[in-house]
């Protein structure tokens, strides 16, 4: 282990100095190969062999991940880079490219200040690159490209320079396209876009572990013709030692990538609501170690000796063993019993970490990934914005009764770790809902419950989560209480589709300062005067206040919002949940006596209004798309196509990409179950198809009605509808 010290020792001197520090992810499309660049990262930093890089899937920790061959968590390190005389400290996350683990890839945003894109020479850019790009852009992360599996240009696809040199660039292309396409917007981004002649553009192949890029040319000078020459000559291992790919890579990142003291004072203000000129912001924008401490927290993992470990970034301050520190949304003080850096895939103890850097930290027990923790009260970062809400659930039950506590335990513990994921407990059925973002990510959880935890689950068969929304305009509408003293009068109608993205984004919520979220939804088309009477934001649904000196209305609010949020989480057509709905409080008559306005009489009186007036608006079940890409030889194009067609799904576009087809089309969740065998099978094992979740759309007519009631008889409801609602 003498090594090892070594390096956790260089890595603590460096700690202190975040001129020379880089916090940086790599992301990319699923199977494209960051893991295995990682891997050689690490060889090349001494961390691990250099015979084993590659195959060792060192950030692969889990069973699962080595089995299944992709990443599932987003993993830690923490390495050291000689770059121009000077050690560096880089730490980075290897984050998950496959769509059901799209949270990991946000939350690793939150804690970097670069992203190195792998991107695959012989796919390009896919659906899967935009998205991590569009996640590192919007936390003001700033991109380099590694175009990766070069050497299959040369040695399978027997491309010339020149053919070559047309690829890459059209690659470049591409990746630039859509980095100027989602910075438009963004005053505070200068150009970002990567370029081979500035040294933010690499090429090579990680599996043989060479790599080139402007710079290392004229460090080696080496030049493409001979990397043709020895790669096709299976000279790979000359090729790794003349031009090593963790040398051009991590010189990039030391190079190209901002440290966290040029970083910090972007970041900060798009990440942090709270006032710009206070001592706080002054040490988060400097990176002050001696400063009041603040960390993010993007990640919770459990270690089998240590229990709960917290993993994030620190942005002011020094973290240290014994530390009483505040943890946003809770009441109290929580304990830090340790502190650490991650060195490969395990935690090193240190004594502290100081701003600037990444830390891994128990003793938070009431953290979660995406809280803030820091020394004083202070105002959170904002949430992290997931991009995909849970389109699909599952049922789980303990085998046996026994077990059923831990299971419970178990299943909390997996919500704290992953937000991306819903978890239900029904105390009175022992039967529990896990809802994520596909049939790979409940399959994974289910897993785990039983490897990790030893807890034998049946779980049912994947169910899908649909919405309910209005369609038109309704009429104001009574809701009386039980006791008939109090009437409340609502109506509703629709949201505009960019009202519901802006409130989606978090760009609008009522954690604002009011004249921000006025200005945001202003802008995304919603009337002035709308804008100033919301009261409430619940979901993608808006309550306006639009009542004049009503007596009592004032105390009886918070119930109101109650009895609002409650009708909205169970929709009146099948109890699913309503989205982008707008609803007015007209008018309210409440009873002089405080005791005949309780909640068993205002919460009743609210939801039938809600509810009906929700019916009046011609109230519709909605579910959950996906967007599938398919690609596939021509002779199987046919098959593939067909397989979309016959799931309730269009086909959007067909066309050529070197010598396969493209299929594109959406397709309904609900139709997707079981695709990836009938794919595998219609097409003889030929195609890789990748999906995304796109959203909800409005379920065709004829389905709604048994959609409905066989809804209704999952949940056990009774199968009449309100008279009110006409189907046909």
């Amino acid at each position: 282990m003498g090594r090892r010290k070594k390096i956790v020792q260089e890595c603590e001197t460096l700690m202190d100095d975040p001129e020379h520090i880089r916090n940086i992810a790599i992301a990319a499309h699923v199977d494209h190969g960051k893991t295995t660049l990682t891997d050689n990262l690490l060889a090349g930093a001494g961390m691990i062999s250099d015979d084993t890089a590659g195959e060792q899937l060192a950030m692969d920790t889990e069973e699962d991940e080595q089995e299944r061959g992709i990443t599932i968590d987003a993993a830690n390190v923490s390495m050291t880079h000689e770059y121009e005389d000077r050690n560096h400290l880089i730490n980075l996350i290897d984050t998950p490219g496959h769509v059901d683990f799209g949270g990991d890839v946000t939350r690793a945003m939150r804690a970097v200040d670069g992203a190195l894109v792998v991107v695959d020479a012989v796919e390009g850019a896919m659906p899967q690159t935009e998205t991590v790009l569009r996640q590192a852009l919007r936390e003001g992360v700033k991109p380099t490209l590694f175009i990766n599996k070069v050497d299959r240009l040369i040695s399978e696809l027997q491309e010339g320079p020149e053919e070559m040199q047309k690829r890459l660039l059209a690659v470049i292309q591409d990746v630039n396209e859509l980095i100027r396409g989602m910075t438009e917007e963004m005053d505070d981004i200068e150009d970002w876009t990567v370029s081979v002649e500035e040294g933010t553009v690499g090429f090579g192949s990680a599996l043989y572990k060479w790599g080139v890029s402007m710079p290392s040319m004229q460090r080696t000078g080496m030049d493409f013709g001979e990397i043709m020459e020895l790669e096709r000559n299976d000279n790979r291992q000359e090729l790794h030692e003349r031009t090593p790919l963790s040398d051009v890579v991590l010189d990039m990142v030391c190079e190209h990538f901002p440290n966290p003291v040029d970083a910090q004072p972007m970041r900060v203000p798009r990440i942090w609501r709270g006032d710009a000129e206070s001592q706080l912001a002054d040490d988060m924008r400097l990176v002050n170690e001696d400063g009041e401490v603040v960390l993010m927290v993007t990640d919770i993992g459990v270690d089998p000796h240590a229990g709960e470990i917290a993993a994030g970034r620190v942005f002011s301050g020094t973290l240290e063993k014994g530390q009483e520190l505040y943890v946003s949304g809770t009441a109290g003080k929580n304990r830090i019993q340790s502190v650490g850096i991650y060195m490969g895939g395990e935690r090193e103890e240190v004594e502290r970490v100081p701003a600037g850097n990444i830390a891994a930290v128990t003793g938070l027990k009431d953290a979660i990934a995406g809280s803030t923790v820091s020394s004083v009260e202070m105002t959170p970062f904002e949430s992290i914005e997931h991009i995909s809400e849970p389109v699909i659930t599952k049922s789980v039950e303990a085998q046996n009764m026994d077990d059923l506590p831990k299971l419970i335990e178990t299943l909390q513990q997996v919500a704290k770790e992953d937000p991306t994921i819903q978890v239900e407990i029904n105390e009175d059925t022992g039967e529990h809902l896990i809802s994520g973002q596909g049939e790979l990510h409940l399959e994974v959880i289910g897993q785990r419950i039983e490897r990790n935890q030893g807890i034998p689950i049946n779980t049912g068969e994947p169910i899908v989560v649909y919405r309910e929304a209005p369609q038109q305009e309704s009429r104001e509408v009574e809701g009386i209480s039980p006791n008939r003293h109090n009437r409340f009068y609502i109506s509703v109608h629709p949201l505009g589709e960019d009202i519901v993205e802006t409130i989606k984004m978090g760009e609008a919520s009522m954690d604002m300062p009011e004249l921000e979220r006025r200005e945001a939804l202003q802008e995304a088309g919603m009337d002035k005067d709308d804008s100033q009477n919301i009261e409430h934001i619940h979901g993608t649904n808006i309550l306006l206040d639009e009542t004049k000196g009503i007596q009592h209305l004032n105390e009886t609010m918070e119930l109101v919002i109650e009895g609002l949020e409650e009708a909205l989480d169970d929709g009146p057509l099948a109890s699913e949940p309503v989205q982008g709905s707008l609803l007015r409080l007209h008018d309210a008559r409440l009873h002089e006596d405080a005791i005949h306005r309780g909640p068993a009489q205002v919460i009743p009186a609210v939801r039938e209004a809600v509810h009906n007036a929700l019916i009046d608006a011609s109230i519709k079940l909605l579910e959950p798309i996906q967007q599938v890409r398919i690609d596939v030889p021509n002779d199987h194009m046919g098959a593939a196509s067909g397989e979309i067609q016959g799931r309730r799904g269009r086909v959007d576009d067909m066309y050529q990409e070197g010598d396969l087809m493209v299929v594109e089309g959406v397709a309904p969740v609900d139709e997707m179950i079981g695709f990836s065998s009938d794919i595998r099978s219609a097409t003889e094992g030929r195609a890789s198809w990748n999906t995304e979740n796109a959203g909800f759309q409005v379920l065709a007519d004829n389905l709604q009605p048994d959609k409905i009631s066989e809804i209704r008889e999952r949940k056990g409801m009774k199968q009449e509808l309100n008279p009110a609602i006409d189907y046909f």
